[in-house]
């Protein structure tokens, strides 16, 4: 029963560490935030209950009466479930979240386009100005129409995190966020190749960058993409929610 008290806090005092320190967003989408919100609360009330449970037993003159459990299915023997459930809390409480990084997003492939199944409305209408639309937008864009010279000399305003694709020329960068439909598990990234004006450095992989400039049109790993033939080029901080939904 005490161990069955201390798992049900742990786990509860973990969704509040995450609650309290922003850092759920990192793991999940807003939508589902009040699930988890729900279960700290669930599971600190529970153990709360068998607590109160424990000690009103030790206090009682009466005998303990254990009585036998009744069988049930199991996968996992008690002890290794148990041992399992504790190190997964621990493990929670002192592990920090962190945004994904540009070696996650090339493996897992960075993208202009959005399928069916990931992250896209039903019927899209886009009426902001280009300056103000961000990296997914302009692919949600892609997706309706993706002739690339369409938006040519179309302004661009994105902020993302650096990445550098292998094979591509020095004077050339993506420019990425991670889309998060559900949870940090189906996150995958989404990108825009950036030209650099000559004579920019190149910056390093996994810095955010504010870029500004103008949509035009070249060939990269042998495909015409359209790309942001920038302007101005600002460092930012890493945003506290670094994801797009």
């Amino acid at each position: 029963m005490a161990v069955d008290m201390l798992i049900l806090l742990l786990w509860g005092a973990m969704f509040v560490r995450f609650w309290v320190t922003g850092r759920m967003g990192l793991l999940l989408h807003p939508d589902y935030m009040w699930l988890a919100h729900s279960a700290a609360v669930v599971l600190l009330a529970l153990g709360s209950i068998r607590a109160v449970q424990i000690w009103q037993r030790m206090r009682s003159s009466r005998p303990l009466i254990i009585t036998p459990a009744e069988p049930h299915f199991s996968l996992l023997p008690r002890q290794l479930s148990t041992g399992l459930l504790l190190a997964i809390a621990v493990f929670g409480l002192i592990y920090t979240p962190r945004p994904f990084t540009s070696e996650t997003a090339l493996q897992r492939g960075v993208t202009d386009t959005l399928s069916m199944t990931r992250s896209s409305p039903q019927r899209f209408t886009l009426n902001t100005a280009p300056e103000s639309r961000t990296i997914i937008d302009w692919v949600r864009t892609l997706n309706v129409y993706p002739e690339p010279d369409a938006y040519t000399g179309k302004k661009a305003n994105v902020v993302g995190f650096v990445i550098h694709p292998p094979g591509w020329p020095d004077n050339y960068v993506m420019i990425s966020r991670f889309v998060l439909t559900c949870c940090a598990a189906d996150a995958y990234p989404v990108g825009l190749p950036v030209r650099l004006a000559p004579g920019e450095t190149r910056p390093r992989p996994d810095s955010w960058l504010q870029v500004q400039g103008q949509m035009a049109t070249d060939t990269l790993d042998g495909k015409r993409q359209m790309v942001i033939e920038a302007s101005q080029v600002d460092t930012v901080p890493e945003p506290r929610n670094p994801y797009e939904y």
